[in-house]
Formats: C-alpha cells, sequence, structure tokens
C-alpha cells in the first residue's frame, strides 16, 4: 500500500480541538508548548478556552492550526513508523506538511505563518475582500465569469479547485458580490458567500506575497524527508529556493487540490490521511475519486482506527 498524509487549513479550527487527543497523547500538549515558546503566548489555552472570535483572528488561527496538524502527525509518529509516499496541505496546511518533512522547523513555522497571516490582513483593508464558493459549475464557466465581472466590475479570480463542482472564487467584495446572479443564472447549484476578510489566493495578494518573500529569504530551510506536493505548482522540489518561490506563489496564485490528489494518484498512492481538526478534505477527496481510502485523524479514536490500515 502507498500512503499520503494531507493537512487541512483554515476553516477547520474550532474552540476544544484535539482535547481528546491530548488526554491519551502527552506529545498533543508538548508540541502546543513549543509553538507558545516560538509565539510568546499560551496557544494550548487559546485553542481549548477562546474566545472563538481570538481564535478565528488569521494570525492566531494560521498558527494554530499549523500546531494541530504537527501535533497529530507527532502522535501518529510515536506510535508506529510513518512510511508516506507523499505530503500535502490545503492552503495554509502546505506549511504543515513542510514542517512534517523537516523543510523548518515548528518553532520556524509557527513564526512564518502568524507573519503570513498580518501580510494577508493588511494587503485588503477589512471589508474590501470577499470569497464565495460555487458548486455544480465546470471550472471554465467560472473562469469565464470571472474574467467577465474582472473586466467591468473588479478583481475576481477563481483560487481553489477543491473537487470536481466546487470551486471558491476571491477578489474585491464588490466583485464577489456582482457574481453571485451571474453564477446562479448559469446553473451553479449553489452560491456560498464565505465569511471570510481576507481573499486568499488571488492578485490581490501579490503586496504580501513580496514581504513575505523578503521574510523567506532570510530563513535556513531543509531538503525535505518526503516528497511535499506544492498547491500552486502540484510539483515536489528538493531545492530550497523553490520551496520558497513556491509559498510565495502560493499566496496569489489558485490552490489546485483536484490536480495534487490525482497527482498521487497517478504516483501510487491508493490510501490518504488527513491529520489535524475537522473532515473538511476528507469531503472533498471522496468528490474527486470515491475509490481512493481515506481516514481523518483528529482524536483518539480515529488516531487508533488508522493504526490499523497503516
Amino acid at each position: 500500500m502507498s500512503y499520503a498524509f494531507v493537512f487541512p487549513g483554515q476553516g477547520s479550527q474550532s474552540v476544544g480541538m484535539l482535547a481528546d487527543l491530548a488526554q491519551q497523547h502527552p506529545v498533543v500538549t508538548e508540541t502546543f508548548q513549543e509553538a507558545s515558546d516560538a509565539l510568546g503566548y499560551d496557544l494550548w489555552a487559546l485553542v481549548q478556552e477562546g474566545p472563538e472570535t481570538q481564535l478565528n483572528q488569521t494570525d492566531i488561527t494560521q498558527p494554530a492550526m499549523l500546531t494541530a496538524g504537527i501535533a497529530t502527525w507527532r502522535a501518529l509518529e510515536r506510535m508506529k513508523p510513518l512510511t508516506p509516499s507523499f505530503l500535502a496541505g490545503h492552503s495554509l496546511g502546505e506549511y504543515s506538511a513542510l514542517v512534517a518533512a523537516g523543510v523548518m522547523t515548528l518553532s520556524q513555522g509557527v513564526q512564518l505563518v502568524a507573519e503570513r497571516g498580518r501580510l494577508m490582513q493588511s494587503a485588503v483593508p477589512e471589508g474590501q475582500g470577499g470569497m464565495a464558493a460555487v458548486l455544480g459549475l465546470k471550472d471554465d464557466q467560472i473562469i469565464e465569469i470571472c474574467a467577465e465581472v474582472s473586466k467591468t466590475t473588479g478583481v475576481l479570480e477563481a483560487v481553489n479547485f477543491n473537487s470536481p463542482g466546487q470551486v471558491v472564487v476571491a477578489g474585491e467584495k464588490v466583485a464577489v458580490d456582482a457574481s453571485l446572479s451571474l453564477f446562479t443564472d448559469a446553473g451553479a447549484k449553489r452560491v456560498v458567500p464565505l465569511a471570510v476578510s481576507v481573499p486568499s489566493h488571488c492578485s490581490l495578494m501579490k503586496p504580501a506575497a513580496e514581504s513575505l518573500a523578503q521574510s523567506l529569504a532570510d530563513m535556513t530551510f531543509e531538503v525535505p524527508t518526503i516528497p511535499v506536493i506544492h498547491n500552486a505548482s502540484v510539483e515536489s522540489y528538493d531545492d530550497v529556493n523553490q520551496i520558497k518561490q513556491a509559498l510565495v506563489e502560493q499566496l496569489y496564485r489558485p490552490v489546485q487540490w483536484v490536480k495534487t490528489i490525482e497527482t498521487m494518484k497517478q504516483n501510487g498512492v491508493d490510501r490518504l490521511y488527513e491529520l489535524g481538526p475537522g473532515k473538511v478534505l476528507m469531503g472533498l477527496n471522496r468528490r474527486i475519486d470515491r475509490k481512493m481510502g481515506m481516514q481523518a485523524v483528529y482524536d483518539s479514536a480515529t488516531l487508533n482506527a488508522s493504526l490499523e490500515t497503516l
């Protein structure tokens, strides 16, 4: 069996996440303590006690989700040697994959994504950006409508190709608002505006990407011990400069999740494990390839279940 681990991004966080896993696996709280030491505040207390509004601030959500993914990875790793063929993560989850692959330390990772969150928020003023999920249209239909809206109203781009029939668009709020009825008129089953303050993975994030590139230039990365498939290019790299460039481009280029899973399948992967809170990626992956084995790992019961198939 060839398997891969995937890590979720923003949106899967919740107050109290991983509490059950932490009771059975002390490495979970140890991992959060390591992250807290790097960040200068008690991340575990915030994750367990809230308030939710603070946990949902992007500069806190990002290190919280990265740490949750690595805590789950470490809990599993202590139970059984792990030999995945690939690692990948959705959006922010790409950083979790890179930490798991040894490219950067957890301390480096949480500091970097906290900065990433601040840069993303500052790139587009509050209330001026938006995102929406479009369900039931073909990719080319969505891309065409985005192009038309961009010509007349404002920046609008397809940014997350999550599964067949599920694409997220992002851009200026006025453009997102104007597009909703156009997608519906084109035959979309649903169009759902997302409760976000930052239009991720679109060209509005280029100022943030330029600043992130400066932060990355001073960081020491290691060659990955496990291939990591990057969101934007759907490639894996051994060159640390290419990895840094991939992280820069990820801020303003689309997340190619469908192609990521298809690439794994083409390279022999027949089972996926989602590490971290929630089951968002499992839902997407089932729509990409129902035949592929899948397991979400987010508490002690699901961790034990995964050990039976690894």
